[in-house]
Parts: structure tokens; sequence; C-alpha cells
């Protein structure tokens, strides 16, 4: 299911210089998870974007989980004197 999700994103030079969007939009993933975090319901971002299902706004959950994921963390020791 993750993959399927994943064909969603599209990533184009060409098409908002290169941030992930969902595929045939111009509708970033980084908006969609903005207003998830400003407590904006599913539904309500499909009022807000006709153009986008259900499965669009879970494909930006997969993406930035992806990220998340896959970024790696370096943690900073401060030593006490």
């Amino acid at each position: 299911m993750k993959n399927a999700l994943l064909k969603r994103i599209e990533v184009n030079p060409r098409v908002m210089i290169g941030k992930p969007v969902i595929r045939g939009t111009r509708i970033p993933v980084e908006i969609i998870l903005e207003k998830l975090a400003a407590d904006l319901s599913i539904e309500e971002i499909l009022e807000d974007y006709p153009r986008l299902t259900r499965q669009d706004v879970l494909a930006a959950f997969a993406y930035a989980r992806g990220v998340v994921g896959t970024e790696e963390i370096v943690p900073q020791v401060r030593l006490s004197r």
C-alpha cells in the first residue's frame, strides 16, 4: 500500500521548484502537512482542494514518514567541565 501511495507524489524541478507535490497538481505536500498540523481534518482539506482525494492526503503522510524515517540524526553531546 505504501508504494502505491508514494506513486501519488511527484518531484519535478519544473513543478513548484522541485518541491514534492501531489502528482498532476501543483499542490505541495508541505501545504497538506501544514493544514493537518493546523488541526484541519482530511475532509476539510478535501473541501479546500476538491482535486485531491483521501488517498492523496494519505500519500502526503507516507511521503513525510519516509523523509523523516531516513533522516540521519546526529546527537550533540556536551561535556561538563
